[in-house]
């Protein structure tokens, strides 16, 4: 995820879909009255809310989850970036994930938007959040039959963490526009990213970096038009869908700053010397990986993940940017679904 334009606060960053997947039906479909039908579950009050009690070092807290749909064989658990993002910008699979049959949970993680935010630096680690993760998993009773793992950005970076210590539990992976290494993803950003960016430009961001002014109003009036509107989400920024609006609007900077790091063109935080490029070959769990051509992230990195991990598939978005969710949306979501479908129906 990258920083606000809206509070201007601190916020980041082989399969070619050509075509739609095909609407015959598909054995991860549900019948539409059992997909739909909410009696007897304990959510129900609530509209499918649940808010997970999680421990930690630090005492107990609460995150707080929403499930959609009812499918026993396709449960898909969705990590949001950032870190300190909200689920909120992954709303747009309220469009497609229901009419697929597939049961899908919204998750804010703690500190995160509807979770409890608690002012304690010390839980921002990331062994802490791979933990959650699993608590979090076991109170919805997802397992190895059903519990498809989803993340984004550095939801994906959590992904693959958890997969590596929990992968017994899990039926699919999808990591999105995430990289397995963030020393090679600065090393994109400083040769790819940075040279294609106007020199002028870039000289003056890398001055008000160089001082500490990340606040300067006009930090974000260079990033937006040079950098987030080309490799963060390829629209004009005022046209950027609610659902990433609000999610910016509630980034919590306290945990993305100390993980992530202040820069928009590299990572600098306690992720800064992350790399799991090297142990993906552990992950045996049928596991798709979504790069695009824009992205903040090298797409070919990203393909050699999928040949790395055990059983990988590579997911290629051609218009698409760090949130190809939204500027390549048909192929992404198409992807995605069919990666569920095929897992689910052993044709993986």
């Amino acid at each position: 995820m990258k920083r606000s334009i809206v509070l201007a606060s601190s916020l980041l960053p082989l399969l070619s879909c050509a075509g739609k997947v095909p609407p015959a039906p598909a054995a991860a479909e549900a019948p539409a009255n059992s997909y739909l039908d909410y009696s007897g579950r304990d959510d129900l009050l609530a509209g499918g809310v649940k808010l997970i009690p999680i421990e930690t070092p630090a005492g107990t807290f609460r995150v707080w989850t929403k499930r959609v749909g009812n499918n026993p064989r396709v449960k898909v658990l969705l990590l949001h970036g950032g870190p300190g993002a909200t689920h909120e910008y992954l709303e747009a699979f309220d469009s497609y994930f229901p009419a697929a049959g597939i049961e899908y949970y919204y998750y804010d993680q703690l500190g995160s938007a509807y979770s409890d935010q608690p002012d304690r630096p010390e839980l921002w680690e990331l062994p802490r959040f791979v933990e959650e993760i699993e608590q979090v998993r076991r109170a919805l009773k997802l397992d190895r039959e059903n519990f498809y793992l989803f993340g984004h950005s550095c939801g994906g970076l959590f992904g693959i963490e958890y997969a590596l210590k929990y992968q017994e539990h899990l039926k699919g992976l999808v990591i999105s526009n995430m990289m397995a290494s963030i020393p090679a993803y600065n090393e994109y950003a400083q040769k790819v990213l940075m040279p294609a960016m106007d020199p002028v430009v870039l000289a003056e961001i890398k001055s008000l970096e160089a001082a500490g002014d990340f606040e300067n109003p006009r930090y974000m009036e260079l990033l937006i038009p040079n950098h987030y509107e080309q490799h963060l989400l390829r629209m004009p920024a005022e046209q950027w869908p609610d659902p990433v609006q609000r999610t910016f609007k509630h980034l919590n900077t306290k945990i993305y700053v100390p993980m992530q790091g202040p820069s928009e063109l590299g990572a600098s935080g306690k992720l800064v010397n992350w790399d799991r490029f090297a142990d993906l070959g552990k992950i045996a769990v049928p596991t798709l990986v979504i790069g695009a051509r824009y992205d903040t992230m090298d797409p070919a990195h990203m393909e050699q993940m999928a040949k790395v991990v055990q059983r990988g598939r590579y997911l290629f978005c051609p218009n698409g940017s760090h949130m190809a969710l939204y500027d390549d949306q048909q192929i992404y979501v198409d992807g995605v679904i069919k990666f569920v479908r095929d897992v689910d129906a052993g044709r993986f």
